[in-house]
Parts: structure tokens; sequence; C-alpha cells
């Protein structure tokens, strides 16, 4: 599963033709899922295994990709979704202008901006995360959010270009509201990650107790 906040900037050769640089955070999620691999990997080969050092190296393995899944790859990614697909049907130039169609095929398009949610969620649901304090939470998810926006804003410093169109249409004034806006959406979103988590598991939980629980005469 790929997490991607996509950004394009465009700029003229010595020939004047456009040159598109697709810009991509992909690495994340692929970070992310390669851990949950190696920690599948790891669980499989150290099961039955009395080796103290290898249990606590898959320790810290489970404990990383917890904290990836509730910090980066659920928030994000299911930010990325809704804010993509939201903006894409009100108005495509703002987003993801079509000019893009004739360097990235439709399918990748999905394969970044829609196959992100149903696979995050598919791994909420088949591993239990463990999420850390939510103040801890919160705090790594605006950090990583203004580390980005302040990414952006340097390669805007740097090209004279916003890698997304809809910041060319806004004030500065409107800019640093939309920052704050999406700081506080990508927070939210990591809230409800938390709460689908618990309910998730505790769910199940509560239904294997149930299964378990002998029948009275």
């Amino acid at each position: 599963m790929t997490f991607v906040l996509d950004a394009f900037a465009q700029e003229k050769d010595a020939t004047g033709v456009d040159q598109v640089h697709f810009v991509s955070l992909q690495v994340i999620q692929a970070v992310f899922f390669g851990i949950c691999v190696l920690t599948d990997l790891s669980s499989l080969l150290t099961k039955g295994n009395d080796n103290q050092e290898q249990e606590r190296q898959l320790k810290k393995l489970i404990s990383l990709r917890d904290w990836m899944m509730a910090v980066l790859a659920f928030p994000v990614g299911v930010f990325v979704v809704t804010m993509f697909w939201s903006i894409y049907i009100y108005d495509r130039e703002l987003v993801y202008p079509k000019l893009l169609d004739n360097f990235i095929p439709a399918w990748l398009n999905h394969g970044m901006h829609t196959t992100v949610l149903p696979f995050v969620l598919i791994e909420m649901r088949t591993a239990h995360h463990r999420y850390p304090s939510r103040s801890s939470g919160l705090a790594a998810v605006c950090t990583f959010s203004i580390g980005y926006i302040l990414w952006v804003c340097w390669i805007h410093h740097v090209t004279g270009v916003w890698v997304y169109p809809l910041l060319e249409y806004i004030s500065p004034g409107a800019k640093i509201i939309f920052f704050a806006t999406v700081t506080i959406i990508i927070n939210v979103f990591y809230l409800l990650g938390e709460v689908l988590n618990n309910y998730i598991w505790d769910t199940q939980k509560c239904t294997e107790e149930g299964k378990e629980k002998p029948k009275l005469d």
C-alpha cells in the first residue's frame, strides 16, 4: 500500500518545452508495509524460539510498525484519498491538471490516490496496532504536517512554482488558513484511526470471549 502526497512542478527548458516533475512521498507507505512484511516474517521465524534477543528485536519492529500505522499510514493515507478526490471532482485543475494524463496513466493515478484507503483498512483489520499516547501521537502528526508544509513552501521558494496548483489561486492569508486546516484534518483522521482500531479489536475480543464462555443449563 502506498501513501502518496503527490506534487508536481512545471518548468521551461531551453527549448520552451514543458517539463513535468512528479514528486511523491510514496516511500512512507512503502517503508511502512515493508516493515509489516518484515515483522510478519520475523514473527514466523522466531515462533517457538526462546532466543530473547530475537524476541526483543521483534518487539522493536512491532512498535515501529504500530507507530507508523498510527501516525503516518492511516491519517495521511485517508487524508490523501479524501482530499484528492474531493478537489478532483470539484475542479481537477486545482490538484491534478489534465496535462498529467500525458505522463501518468489512469491506473497509476488510482494506485496512488484510491487503493491507499482499502489497503490501510485491511491492514488495520488484520493486525492489531497499539497506538501511542494521544498527546505524543498528535504531536508526531503535527510535526509531520508542519514538516511537509515547509517542504512545499521550500519548493516554491526555489522554483517559484507551487507543487499544488490550488495554492496558486489563494492569497497568503488564505494559504495560512488552508495549511492550518489541513493540519487539523490530519489530526482528526489520527483520532478516527485510534477510535476505529479500538472498536475493531475491542469488538473482536468481546466476540472471542463470548465464544469461550461456557453455556449454562
